[in-house]
């Protein structure tokens, strides 16, 4: 695990609040290493680092600079004084931010260093900062003694590289030692480079990043606020600067995310109002093939040969992204965005052989393998799969502590559909157990669920399924296309015993739900009910709809033996040609050969 591992807001503020620095007034210093003997100096650096893919690259510079190889006028922090009047009353405000662009070397001798977003972020949570808004790049030029003249370079497929960054420094440095004599190392300087800034429009578009500045010395922005880049690029103008998370508030302690987020403190620090996002993930998104010509370049090679990408979105939602082997972006689609169960990370939802020692929760779903066994019986189809996780394990606590953001559960959906542009593709919403409080997010978002979504299908998890909110959703999007599918399996979870006690009530579990739901929709879509000693199965819309229950005379708790057995599958092949296809729903385990040995990467 890497030392600049990214914490949520929340476990951030908590660790500033722990290390004593929401005191801004002695937490001038970025907290660093001191600088190695052997640290290699900018053009030594640099030279090791020509050779160098981008990524490969990046990561050099992140280790020299969590080692602590990063010029001393560059840690100790500079104030930055802000002030407004909102309804009368005058708030005021000192952050502290680095007098320069991020560089790694020594005084006399350092390069700086352009960084994509992630990177930028990590090395940000690794020193407790966050990186710049619009508003405070402007605060910060119009305070700074030393403003430099932007220098731009020719645009063209050069500017990613190392030798036009190193180009363009030698342009900054020749402006900056005319200014030395007067303003040293450490005094606070700006002009010389764009900002990666953070923005409002980060919390909407994922895999973005936004950046502004280059500012003549009139205070003139050469490029305005733009967010039009992929998260990966990088060039030569781009220039990181921190600014402290700990920061002081009309004379209190208060951590600067906490205050973007405030309707009342937003705008000393935002001239776009409180900001959901402040911070970048810090693993990128994926790219279309597209947009980059090689698009698998930051995917992990999984078992029998898939791709694997694990990012953050924002900070409280993960998304594990799997590939079939041989996955190309023209073939016919079948896009399959699944919210995980309460309890249960990624790797345990994907599940792996078990070995001796490990969590039982490895060998309890097995999503991966079942995933593995559905592309094996639709071979005309390349299966795609998001894994959704909210943190702390537990959408429906994420939906409580986001009450006032409706419309990301279906905003999420569609950013990640976007990520292949096949207008071919079927989009399947499944989840179990908590995972269906993300499902019915989507039909509660104010437009409905993404016009994309085909399928939704619920292993035992429509705890969240009211009458009021969602039957005329429900009913709406059933009949607004002849391939909208609702796929639901659940057991009578109402006599299930917990050390010989009823822990869920007739109506409030899943079994109390799935009746609920059907005598909501049977007015509109008749079923046909057919019922045995195992199951009552209930159909409508010549098959579209499909409810089979699991009966319990043995008073069990079944909750995830149903996905176990067969569940993940028949979800997805349910009113397929190959429904039923070497497989039965709640029999033995047909998809033990699709195993993976070891986690996805």
């Amino acid at each position: 695990m890497t030392p600049w591992r990214a914490t949520t807001r929340r476990a951030a503020t908590a660790a500033l609040l722990a290390a004593g620095l929401l005191v801004s007034a002695r937490a001038q210093v970025l907290p660093l290493p001191p600088r190695p003997p052997d640290a290699p100096g900018g053009a030594a650096l640099a030279q090791a680092l020509l050779p160098l893919d981008r990524a490969a690259r990046e990561a050099r510079l992140a280790t020299e600079f969590a080692r602590g190889n990063v010029p001393a006028f560059l840690r100790q922090l500079v104030p930055l004084r802000l002030a407004n009047v909102v309804a009368g009353v005058t708030n005021v405000a000192t952050l502290h931010v680095t007098p320069d662009y991020l560089a790694v070397g020594s005084d006399t001798d350092f390069i700086y260093t352009p960084l994509t977003a992630a990177t930028a972020q990590r090395l940000a949570d690794l020193t407790g900062c966050l990186l710049p808004t619009r508003q405070l790049v402007r605060a910060i030029h119009t305070a700074a003694p030393v403003r430099l003249i932007p220098a731009p370079l020719p645009p063209g497929p050069a500017m990613t590289t190392l030798p036009v960054f190193l180009a363009h420094q030698q342009s900054v440095d020749r402006q900056r030692r005319a200014t030395l004599a007067d303003h040293p190392p450490g005094t606070l300087i700006a002009g010389h480079k764009k900002d990666v800034v953070l923005a409002a429009t980060l919390a909407t578009n994922v895999g973005k990043v936004a950046i502004f500045g280059w500012q003549q010395p009139d205070g003139h922005a050469i490029q305005p606020l733009y967010a039009g880049h992929a998260a990966r690029w990088v060039d030569y103008s781009h220039g990181i600067r921190f600014i402290q998370a700990a920061a002081e508030i009309n004379g209190q302690p208060a951590a600067l995310p906490a205050a973007l987020a405030d309707p009342a403190l937003a705008g000393l620090f935002s001239d776009e109002g409180p900001l959901r996002a402040t911070r970048y993930p810090t693993n990128l998104p994926p790219a279309t093939a597209a947009a980059d010509p090689e698009p698998w370049s930051e995917w992990s090679a999984g078992a029998f040969g898939e791709r694997d990408l694990e990012y953050a979105v924002e900070p409280e939602i993960t998304v594990h992204l799997n590939l079939p082997a041989g996955f190309r972006p023209a073939q016919p689609l079948e896009f399959v965005c699944f919210a995980l169960p309460n309890g249960n990370t990624i790797a345990q939802t994907m599940g792996h052989a078990l070995r001796p020692g490990e969590d039982w929760h490895f060998n309890i779903q097995h999503l991966a393998a079942q995933t593995r066994f559905v592309r094996d019986h639709r071979p005309d189809r390349a299966v795609v799969v998001a894994y959704l996780a909210a943190d702390g394990l537990s959408w429906p606590a994420w939906r409580r502590r986001h009450a006032d953001r409706p419309e990301r559960p279906a905003e999420l959906v569609a950013q990640l559909r976007a990520l292949f542009p096949n207008p071919s593709a079927g989009l399947t919403l499944a989840a179990h157990s908590g995972g269906g409080a993300f499902v019915f997010g989507c039909l509660d978002a104010p437009d409905g669920p993404p016009a994309a979504v085909t399928r939704l299908a619920f292993l035992d998890a429509n705890y969240a399924y009211t009458t009021e909110r969602h039957l005329g959703r429900l009913t709406a999007w059933l009949r607004a296309a002849p391939d909208h599918e609702l796929r639901l399996l659940a057991y009578d979870d109402a006599s299930a015993l917990l050390h010989g006690t009823n822990f869920v009530s007739a109506a409030g579990g899943t079994w109390g739900r799935s009746h609920q739901m059907l005598a909501d929709l049977a007015p509109a879509f008749p079923f046909h009910a057919q019922t045995n000693a195992d199951f009552e199965n209930y159909s409508a819309l010549a098959g579209r709809i499909t409810f089979q229950l699991r009966a319990n005379p043995g008073r069990e708790i079944l909750h995830t033996v149903q996905v176990e057995r067969n569940g993940f599958i028949h979800c997805l092949l349910a009113g397929t040609v190959a429904e039923n296809q070497d497989y039965r729903y709640y029999g033995p385990r047909a998809y033990t050969n699709w195993i993976s040995a070891a986690p996805a990467p």
